[in-house]
């Protein structure tokens, strides 16, 4: 589940504390009191997980220069001002230098339980936003996001490692829901352009006159971005869905690259979903303008070719939503997970992503099963299997190696809880990790 949000209760009559303390505790926060302004400021840094409720008079430093060095800090922070009758002027001050709201006294305890849920819900939001952008310019935290090692995943990871160093433009190309995104990210994370601007941009979600503008401007003085080309300079400009530029643009973003001569200064990576439309990019584009960006290509391979990390990913998953919703994550037997390998996933990680969502749903309510899910997203398919078989062995060795990756994770390491739950004995357990390449120290 979702860490619980804390709050940081400021005010200098012991008994408000209190109270306050205990009303919101019986919601289910983790509280935290101060007597003082500055024996808060000890304790909220920046990126401090929760909100803060704040007399405004108080001895010291008053709520006002509090707030003030609150919004210094981390001007995302909720702060919830507690005002005295006739202190609404100051309250609404309060409001303009970033005050999330104020309760006056006395205040209704069910009206300040209501602001608290949605101060901590936009605080939640606000840092989850931040951990995402951290890891998504953190070259080792995305390559760990490319779950899988598989043949075609682990020459993958090496093309997106050889291509981030490069200078060149890159194609990315494959089926839809593959990840190719990620991918993106991942080639600007781990090249010399990691700490400088990553711009996406969708050409297939604006109409042709919106996107010209977005790409090259000139914008509206009301607009705060910079038109995309200026915007990524010396950084990485992304465009999704490349072969949905018209003639007309296809021309100015040519003009745009010959004018900027070499890469150097802005990387385009451009992302096509052609693939499985038997059409190639090639096609959509002028060759010209396809030649520039396919200087350097990576194909995401799809997931039906990713053999076992199909289990590891719908393991990862499981164990991702079954925390988001609170229960346990649904076992998977030896014959489901065999279904799940011979699947034809023509949605891709998407797909397997929804599949693993529905069957924690499913496991929760204690009815369903991962066939009849599969089964509902093809209905046509009759039975839901790839054309290609695979020897019994194969499926069994899957089957196994999820057993102890999955066993191992939920008793973080320790072998003779594992042991136990499987009924193996060491060396048996041992030999098994090393055949699968499991190592004890991953899940420590």
């Amino acid at each position: 589940m979702a860490q619980a949000m804390k709050i940081a209760i400021v005010d200098d009559e012991q008994d408000m504390r209190q109270s306050i303390s205990q009303w919101l505790a019986l919601s289910g926060y983790d509280t935290e009191t101060f007597a003082s302004a500055e024996d808060a400021l000890k304790v909220l840094s920046a990126d401090y997980p929760g909100i803060v409720i704040s007399d405004i008079k108080m001895p010291g430093m008053d709520g006002m220069q509090f707030l003030k060095k609150l919004m210094g800090s981390d001007s995302a922070l909720p702060v919830i001002m507690i005002t005295g009758h006739g202190d609404v002027p100051m309250a609404v001050e309060a409001m303009r230098v970033g005050a999330f709201d104020f309760l006056e006294k006395p205040f209704n305890p069910d009206r300040m339980s209501e602001l608290a849920k949605r101060a901590t819900g936009a605080r939640r939001l606000v840092l989850d936003n931040r951990v995402l952008r951290r890891e998504l310019s953190d070259g080792t935290q995305i390559m760990k996001k490319l779950i899988g090692a598989s043949p075609v995943m682990e020459r993958l990871k090496e093309d997106i490692l050889d291509l981030g160093q490069a200078d060149g433009h890159v194609m990315i190309d494959g089926e839809t829901g593959t990840g190719k995104t990620l991918v993106a990210h991942a080639l600007h994370a781990v090249g010399s352009r990691a700490g400088k601007k990553f711009v996406l941009v969708s050409c297939a979600a604006l109409e042709e006159e919106a996107l010209s503008k977005r790409l090259f401007g000139p914008m509206m003085p009301e607009d705060s971005l910079l038109p995309a080309i200026e915007e990524a300079r010396g950084g990485t400009l992304v465009l999704e869905d490349i072969d949905a530029l018209t003639e007309p643009l296809q021309g100015k973003l040519l003009s745009v690259i010959n004018e900027q001569g070499t890469p150097g200064e802005t990387r385009i990576v451009a992302i096509s979903n052609l693939q499985e439309a038997g059409k190639t990019c090639e096609d959509a584009l002028r060759s010209d303008l396809f030649y520039r960006l396919a200087a350097l290509r990576i194909t995401v391979p799809p997931l039906r070719q990713r053999g076992e990390d199909i289990l590891t990913l719908f393991m990862r998953l499981s164990e991702q939503f079954s925390e988001e919703y609170g229960c346990e994550a649904p076992k998977v037997s030896a014959q489901e997970a065999a279904q799940l390998l011979q699947a034809p996933w023509p949605g891709n990680v998407r797909q397997l992503i929804n599949i693993a969502e529905r069957a924690v749903l499913q496991a929760r309510r204690g009815s369903g099963t991962i066939a009849s899910l599969l089964m509902s997203d093809h209905e046509e398919m009759q039975p839901v299997m790839t054309t290609e078989g695979k020897p019994l062995k194969e499926y069994v060795e899957a089957f196994e190696r999820m057993l102890i990756d999955n066993t191992m994770r939920r008793h973080k390491g320790s072998i003779a809880s594992v042991m136990e739950e499987l009924c193996l004995p060491r060396r048996t357990l041992n030999e098994k990790m090393a055949k699968y390449g499991l190592q004890r120290s991953d899940y420590l």
